[in-house]
């Protein structure tokens, strides 16, 4: 009968099984090397994106006028006939009015300063 003590001993590997096993350690060995180093190179990048300021992304649709030394920006805003004025808004180089109009409607004009004209009209409507 076969003592329990000989299947736990281990028995020396034949030359090219060692060989493979060999081969095998080394090439695991560098893989997750390689692997290391791309992670790492993948953090760094991540830490030097976020250390950097990001820079305004919404530009101006073109540049407001500046006034003379000392001077101020100038100029009319055409609207209909009766119109009042409710409200406005400035975003940028744009003014949003918000107008009711002599029929009792209301009205949001969107006016450029740059170009000194109104380039839109929107009909404020309840449903």
């Amino acid at each position: 009968m076969a003592r329990p003590d000989d299947d736990n001993e281990e028995k020396p590997l034949d030359p090219a099984v060692e060989r493979v096993r060999k081969k095998l350690v080394r090439f695991v060995a560098i893989n997750l090397g390689l692997l290391f180093i791309a992670l790492m190179a993948v953090v760094a990048a991540i830490v030097y994106k976020s250390g950097q300021s990001e820079p305004e992304t919404a530009a101006p649709a073109s540049v407001v006028p500046s006034p003379a030394e000392g001077g101020m920006l100038a100029g009319d805003i055409p609207l209909p006939a009766g119109a009042k004025l409710l409200s406005q808004s400035l975003s940028g180089n744009r003014i949003a009015l918000d107008a009711e109009l002599a029929d009792g409607t209301r009205a949001i004009f969107l006016y450029d300063i740059a170009e000194k004209r109104i380039v839109g009209r929107f009909a404020v409507k309840t449903q």
